[in-house]
């Protein structure tokens, strides 16, 4: 608790980054409090409730009925029997609020599917919320109340590139549901990029106290900013073990821009792909250490393309901050505005170069002709698009793959029988190539009829496979 105070007096009595910090001069600053601080931020921080109406299958009561069941065992518990039961499902989370007017940042898993949300103050004052937008791939939602003209508490949002591993830092949220708490830790580490919580992982760790209720409340800085969206905890038991996650500020701050702006999140695409450098690689490469992202593919006349990035680059920084793996990349992307220009900073044929990027939305070319398909053939209940970076970007896919991709499978048809997949990329059929939509339905309606056998070449998960059907 000493070290911990002497910290806390050093962050307030040096509140500009880089100044010489030094120990507590006086028994006052070591018994500093945080109270001043979470007097100002708490009120920014807000419960939400949310509701959502499910159905479930009833079941008579006689198949519960242990003497039924003496006789019976389980053998029935999975045969529906009458119709179906609506159900309300109730959960709880944390928001911050982050415009005066009622703008309130939180998880998107807090809000996924609910019907009714309901926003509580830390004045205990509720307000019915609405959702202005939301972003699945980070976890990201973005609320509005209606607060007739009246102005609410807000957090201001700080620069979470400015963090260092040993800062401390605030965790405000409701835990359990038992009402606003508290919590104080340090930053373990930064630029977590292996956790797999969202499709952007690029998370600020840290030992503050972090539960189930608290996911979507705030990390606060010292100086009282926003620096993160506490997301998610490491626990096997549910509880707190010292590891929590908050997704930085700087990615909240582009949600927030991409939704106030068109109502969803467009993201730059760079339309270049690659892999970490590893020590065998910087070896070959006669790099001091690992360290940037081998550019290993480029799509056709893409932005990368554009810009002068070729094959076998390495990107070691962007915009002055270090690279280290491909989802470092995305995420210094990710949190650039469409028309930003940055640098890259690259190394070619061992030499050291700049490159200036414009930031541009994937392109949506080809049309996606999405086709449903049904037949005598293995694809019958599959409907079938064209991909395009944009169509992928939203949809989760890889931006460099090309080609005819499955979107959607009917249950029950032959191609879930099949055991076909959303995301399959289909290459050919029967050895013939398929670069289209039109391709795959030329080939299809050419075998009218066919009794032989099928074989299908694919793309699932980046490995090429082909699955092979009797007619």
């Amino acid at each position: 608790m000493f070290l911990r105070a002497c910290l806390v007096a050093l962050l307030l009595a040096s509140p500009v980054r880089g100044e010489i910090k030094s120990v507590p001069n006086s028994q006052a600053e070591v018994q500093l409090s945080y109270a001043p601080l979470v007097k100002a931020a708490a009120p920014a921080v807000v419960n939400i409730y949310t509701s959502k109406t499910v159905r479930t299958r009833s079941i008579s009561p006689l198949f519960n009925d242990p003497f039924f069941r003496r006789f019976f065992g389980d053998a029935f518990k999975n045969v529906p029997q009458g119709g179906q039961k609506k159900k309300v499902q109730n959960s709880l989370g944390s928001g911050v609020i982050v415009d005066a007017t009622g703008v309130i940042v939180t998880n998107y898993h807090v809000i996924e599917g609910a019907d009714d949300i309901k926003v509580v103050l830390n004045d205990r004052r509720e307000f019915e919320a609405k959702i202005l937008g939301s972003d699945e791939r980070t976890d990201l939602a973005i609320l509005q109340v209606k607060t007739d003209g009246v102005m609410l508490p807000t957090l201001n949002l700080g620069d979470s590139d400015n963090l260092e591993v040993g800062d401390i830092v605030l965790a405000i949220g409701n835990p359990f549901g038992v009402g606003q708490t508290v919590t104080s830790g340090i930053v373990s580490a930064l630029a977590r990029t292996h956790v797999g919580i969202t499709d952007y992982s690029f998370f600020i760790q840290t030992d503050a106290a972090i539960n189930p209720g608290n996911s979507g409340g705030a990390l606060v800085d010292m100086h009282g900013n926003l620096i993160g969206v506490n997301s998610a905890i490491y626990s096997k038991g549910g509880g707190s073990n010292g590891i929590g996650f908050a997704i930085p500020a700087n990615m909240v701050r582009s949600v927030l821009s991409g939704v106030s702006k068109t109502g969803k999140v467009v993201r730059p695409w760079l339309g270049a792909s690659g892999q970490t450098v590893t020590q065998d690689i910087a070896s070959s490469l006669r790099l001091s250490r690992p360290t940037g992202v081998l550019i290993d593919k480029i799509y056709p006349d893409g932005p990368a393309d554009q810009a002068g990035i070729k094959r076998g680059d390495v990107v070691l920084k962007m915009d002055g901050y270090e690279i280290n793996d491909p989802e470092a990349l995305r995420f210094r992307l990710a949190t650039l505005s469409l028309g930003d220009q940055t640098i890259f900073d690259i190394l070619r044929r061992g030499k050291a170069r700049q490159i200036t990027f414009t930031a541009v939305p994937p392109v949506d070319k080809p049309a996606a002709d999405e086709t449903a398909l049904s037949g005598h053939h293995p694809f019958d209940g599959a409907v079938v698009v064209n991909m395009s970076p944009a169509l992928n970007d939203e949809k989760g896919w890889d931006t460099m793959a090309q080609g005819v991709a499955i979107d959607k499978i009917r249950r029950g048809s032959t191609a879930h029988r099949l055991r076909f997949r959303p995301a399959d990329q289909i290459t050919g059929v029967n050895g013939i190539e398929v670069k289209a939509v039109r391709d795959l339905v030329r080939i299809l309606h050419e075998r009218e009829g066919y009794q032989g056998d099928w074989r299908i070449g694919i793309i699932r998960n980046g490995k090429r496979q082909e699955l092979r059907f009797r007619g």
